[in-house]
Parts: structure tokens; sequence; C-alpha cells
């Protein structure tokens, strides 16, 4: 994925590498988006809150976690940031664990990503990764849908505009 590469400031106001989502224009429900603050005040990671469901939770959860960062680092068995947030925002309090993890071959315009199928104890998650060209992993959780592979045609780098403080 050569378009993805990583962004240098002078005065970093937002995330310092593109990130991949769904365009909110193209997206028929609520945007909400955050930021993973790492002490020194640089960008950990980012995610972004698609609520179809009227206020009444997230469908999907996509997070971009650079090389580095901490939320990246999970031990056998455990869920992914994502999940988490999705979790948190469904208010659900049940334990989930990932219960096995597959590799596929999918193909995105031209590239050929590898993406990472978890299946979790909570049936009605749906969750893949995949790792970009510019060593930022990719996670899609999802709620109460599956993820189809024509999901993949719809990511593409979202402006740096989106993510600056104003």
């Amino acid at each position: 994925m050569s378009f993805l590469r990583r962004r240098s400031a002078a005065t970093p106001a937002g995330p310092d590498f593109d990130v991949l989502a769904m365009d909110p224009g193209d997206w028929p429900g609520n945007l909400g988006a955050g930021l993973l603050p790492a002490p020194d005040g640089s960008c950990q990671g980012v995610f972004l809150r698609y609520d179809l469901f009227g206020g009444r939770g997230p469908a999907m959860i996509i997070g971009n976690l650079p090389e580095g960062s901490p939320a990246r680092d999970l031990e056998e068995g455990e869920i992914p940031f994502e999940v988490a947030q999705l979790l948190l925002a469904l208010e659900n309090d049940e334990p989930v664990d990932v219960v096995d993890v597959e590799d596929m071959p999918v193909m995105q315009g031209d590239n050929l990503l590898i993406v990472r199928r978890l299946k979790l104890s909570e049936s009605r998650i749906s969750c893949v990764q995949f790792d970009r060209s510019d060593k930022v992993l990719v996670t899609i959780a999802s709620w109460d849908r599956p993820i189809t592979d024509d999901l993949y045609a719809l990511l593409k780098p979202l402006p740096a505009e989106l993510f600056q403080q104003g």
C-alpha cells in the first residue's frame, strides 16, 4: 500500500500517520474519533467509532495503531483494544476472549492483504486485523454484522484536517 506514508509536521496537531478508515461522508450514521495519547503528547493510535444504531451504540470501530503503540501489546487470548472499546460503548461487561485466529489473503485494489480473522467467545462480534506497509496495525471490530471482503474496498486514508484540534 504505497499510498500510505508517515506524515511529519513541525507542530503535530493529531496523528503523525495516515488513518485508514471509511470516509465519514460515505457513512450514513454518526462518527466519533478518539486519539490515544502518549505521556510525551505523541499520538499512539486513532480509533473511529461508526454508529448506525441511532445513538444506541456503535456498529463498528476501526483502529489504527502505529508500531510501538502499547495498545498493540496483548497477552495470548486477550482481545484487541478496539473490541474492548466496542464492548465498553455497548455497556457489555461480559468477559470476552480470543478463541481462534485465522490468516486469509484479501485483495484491496492492487494490494494483497494478509487479514487475521479473530474468532471471539462473543459470537456477535466480528474482528479482523491487518498490517499496512507503514507498519500501522488496522483493526476492525463490528457488532452483530459480519465483516465481508467488500469492506476493504471502502477503506482509504482520511484527510489530516479531520484530526486537527481547532
